[in-house]
């Protein structure tokens, strides 16, 4: 199980505050991070994942501070402990959904061949069929499939970034409430939406305006 401690973080982006937390604490479970457009939302999945690093302040899982590591030692820390689900998917289109969800596996040089197994089983749980290439998949077999990419490597942290926004209403809920199930095996579930039905699943909603959090339920 992870655990995140957040102190005094900031982040801008030509001298504007793009996010300005002074402190966050966030235990196992599902917390979705909602706000206008431009609040602060991707910018803080990314700071809390290691993608980019806070000009100031400590980003701390476990006891390890994103904040003081390398790039090279913040990719190694997401490999090992985190998975991330984009809102564009980032899946090869030319892959199968399979080959897909191989690839953590291979960019840690890793055997994909054991890996296999899981792989295979964590499309099955979201319902993805086997195709030749993920581009014969709907959008929300799409999103799953990213979905299954990002716990290949059986994370303690998951963040995902509008993971319901391109979907239809059911499609949507299915990921929704994949999402809350991740959150109750012991994970730590971080979702950036504004999506009513994944926020009224959500455990806690973090509300940001202008990078700031401005409401804590």
């Amino acid at each position: 199980m992870a655990r995140l401690s957040v102190r005094g973080l900031r982040h801008a982006f030509h001298a504007q505050p793009v996010v300005a937390l002074p402190m966050l604490e966030l235990e196992p479970g599902l917390t979705v991070l909602t706000g206008p457009s431009g609040s602060g939302k991707t910018t803080l999945l990314y700071l809390l994942s290691g993608l980019i690093r806070p000009q100031a302040g400590a980003v701390i899982w476990d006891g390890v501070d994103l904040a003081r590591l390398s790039e090279r030692g913040r990719d190694r820390w997401r490999r090992a402990h985190a998975g991330f689900v984009f809102q564009d998917f980032h899946l090869l289109p030319e892959l199968s959904p399979l080959q897909n969800v191989l690839m953590p596996a291979r960019f840690a040089a890793f055997s994909a061949r054991r890996h296999a197994g899981r792989a295979a089983g964590l499309l099955r749980r979201f319902g993805v069929p086997d195709r030749r290439c993920a581009a014969l998949l709907s959008r929300g077999e799409q999103q799953r499939a990213a979905l299954a990419r990002a716990l290949l490597m059986d994370p303690a942290a998951l963040f995902a970034d509008e993971p319901t926004a391109s979907l239809d209403a059911a499609a949507g809920r299915v990921v929704a409430e994949a999402l809350q199930a991740l959150a109750a095996e012991g994970r730590c579930v971080i979702a950036a939406s504004h999506d009513p039905d994944l926020i009224a699943l959500a455990g806690r909603r973090l509300h940001l305006e202008h990078g700031r959090i401005e409401v804590f339920a």
